[in-house]
């Protein structure tokens, strides 16, 4: 089946233009199914995919994870289909188990100005702060950020490019807070960061490389703990906090699904339950029947 996930994880990049982060996802759960029914491709049957999708439940995996691994054996089995290697598709009378929606955790705004208030003293911290401005300045992925060159900023007018999910461009404005820490940034300290080798990644580590998601993440996990913010927090939850907080000053669906990289509108839909919570929270701490 090896042969097989290889020419397939090619279709997705060439044909699909899916991401490499997608496209070693699906190469990851198809290896781990080949090693599991160790079967020719063409003999595998319904029955075969059941038994791995209930070794997957024995092994404690997540429904997320077992929803994302039929997704990836459905797209695998379309492709074989239209390149012929198979003639039919054991995978058809598998269902995806139904997800509830999980609301990602939000920052209020009296926590975003804690964790962005940043005490500024030397070149990491100046770089901290452009960071964490800019993430909630345009709702960027983390692997968005991290990937970002430094001419992909124009200063000039206040605009970013960014290449996301199934390499789609998008151009995002970039406000006054983040601008200006991106320039005292790029200005002054970026080059400071730089050791023997240059590269054009816009935010560096210590040792003058691009920073990495891991990286990223302990940075905001520090400054969050520093600051006593008790939200469970991550990268992305900037990212939620961005979006809840147009929706609540009252940007339209359509906008926000644009600076996203959303491509299907359901997806930011999820912000409009997300507002909702925040009202009824609201309603009940103020209102004095609310309780």
């Amino acid at each position: 089946m090896i042969n097989y996930i290889e020419s397939f994880c090619q279709y997705l990049l060439i044909d699909r233009h899916y991401s490499k982060n997608t496209i070693e996802s699906y190469k990851r759960d198809l290896t781990k199914l080949d090693t599991f029914l160790h079967k020719d491709i063409k003999n595998i049957t319904t029955n075969d995919l059941k038994k791995y999708l209930k070794y997957l439940d024995q092994q404690k995996e997540s429904i997320k994870s077992i929803a994302r691994n039929i997704s990836c054996i459905k797209s695998f089995y379309k492709y074989l289909l239209i390149e012929k290697i198979v003639v039919d598709n054991p995978s058809e009378l598998i269902n995806l188990p139904k997800i509830d929606k999980k609301l990602p955790p939000v920052l209020n705004e009296e926590e975003i100005n804690q964790l962005l208030d940043i005490d500024l003293i030397d070149n990491y911290s100046y770089r901290n702060k452009a960071m964490l401005e800019l993430m909630y300045a345009t709702g960027l992925r983390v692997s968005e950020l991290i990937n970002l060159k430094t001419y992909d900023i124009d200063l000039n007018n206040a605009l970013l490019r960014t290449i996301g999910k199934g390499s789609k461009e998008r151009i995002i404005p970039i406000g006054n807070y983040a601008l200006n820490a991106l320039k005292t940034y790029i200005l002054e300290y970026r080059h400071t960061l730089l050791k023997k080798e240059l590269n054009d990644y816009l935010f560096l580590n210590n040792h003058g490389k691009q920073m990495t998601r891991q990286g990223f993440f302990k940075i905001v996990k520090k400054i969050a703990d520093e600051k006593g913010i008790k939200t469970d927090i991550s990268p992305h939850t900037l990212r939620h906090s961005f979006a809840t907080h147009l929706l609540k000053g009252g940007a339209d669906l359509r906008s926000i699904q644009e600076m996203l990289g959303h491509s299907n509108i359901t997806t930011t839909q999820i912000y409009t339950h997300i507002s909702d919570e925040s009202l009824k929270t609201t309603f009940k701490e103020y209102h004095p029947h609310g309780s």
